[in-house]
């Protein structure tokens, strides 16, 4: 039996684990940790096969090594291909497909703990009680009761993170521009986004980034927000401008926010830097505010999702190179 080889970028220690765990005797992954961009393309020379990750550099120049080097296909181990110049890979040859769903009960319930996390102050609690601190001065939190829920996306995601803070009694509002019907057929409220911006109490992101999408948090649309707004984004970070977001923080527009993605996480997530010297000053800034919670960019990462992930993966694999129907193709 052939064994064709795959060239992997990104791939931490529990990528390849939960790949070797679900791969077969016809495929074999060569892990790199490195990612593919431009300069680390040339490793994948002679790999008709590449799996690439959510912060890999899949540009116009890369695809272009990548073709030179043999490459047909590009496995995305993720839902999003904002990073994938899909016009660029058509006229290659290249194809593309990712994992379109993999957990959305990770996210979702990432989502959730970011919002209780941050109306419950958890982590400045969490580290006064370690230094003796038993004081509660500081940490008034609110109820979830009947407080207005803006979910942007009425996707699965989105619909699961409606559906629990349903259960916590909130009056939830959905905005989906493309199959409102499938919300409102699960019971939810469907709104036109400028009155769930303005209405919300908390307003939770989940739509993929494009053109249309990119910094719909801004100047502008902060400005509308209720003073003291919960804000959380688990989904794309370019959906929000920063300095936007930094500005509202400071005048208080914005009361918490809760990213988990962030617009330029590409040279910082999925690495430890915490001996270096972080260039970044507006994440730094962000960091500084005692009512923001960042986490790495680790909401889909739970056992289930990396499982489901890497097999989604091999079934895309073993798809094209059994010559059948690639249902998980993107773009073109």
């Amino acid at each position: 039996m052939t064994t064709h080889q795959i060239a992997v970028f990104s791939a931490k220690s529990y990528d390849e684990r939960f790949l070797l765990q679900a791969s077969v005797p016809a495929i074999q992954f060569i892990c790199h940790e490195v990612r593919l961009n431009p300069s680390t393309a040339v490793l994948a020379k002679g790999y008709e096969i590449v799996s690439a990750f959510v912060n890999d550099d899949l540009s116009r120049e890369t695809l272009h090594t990548l073709a030179e080097g043999g490459t047909r296909l590009i496995a995305l181990r993720c839902a999003g291909y904002n990073q994938v110049d899909l016009m660029a890979a058509h006229e290659l040859g290249i194809s593309v497909v990712n994992v379109p769903a993999y957990s959305p009960y990770a996210v979702a319930e990432h989502t959730i703990a970011m919002m209780l996390s941050l109306s419950r102050k958890i982590p400045r609690a969490y580290n006064r009680v370690r230094d003796g601190n038993f004081s509660l001065d500081g940490l008034l939190g609110f109820d979830f009761y009947q407080k207005k829920v803006g979910i942007v996306g009425g996707g699965k995601i989105g619909l699961l993170v409606a559906d629990r803070m349903r259960a916590f009694g909130c009056e939830v509002i959905v905005y989906e521009p493309v199959n409102s019907q499938h919300c409102i057929k699960q019971g939810f409220q469907t709104s036109d986004l400028t009155t769930l911006i303005e209405t919300s109490d908390i307003i939770s992101l989940h739509c993929p980034l494009t053109s249309d999408t990119r910094y719909m948090i801004n100047h502008d649309s902060i400005t509308s927000m209720k003073p003291g707004v919960m804000l959380i984004n688990t989904s794309r970070g370019a959906l929000m401008d920063t300095r936007a977001v930094l500005d509202g923080l400071k005048s208080k527009q914005i009361g918490y926010l809760g990213i988990d993605v962030y617009e330029q996480e590409g040279s910082l997530f999925f690495e430890d830097h915490s001996l270096d010297i972080i260039q970044d000053d507006l994440f730094q800034r962000l960091l500084t505010f005692p009512n923001v919670l960042v986490t790495g960019h680790q909401a889909y990462f739970t056992q289930e999702a990396v499982q489901h992930i890497a097999e989604t993966t091999v079934t895309n694999v073993l798809a094209y190179l059994n010559g059948e129907s690639l249902h998980n193709r993107v773009g073109m």
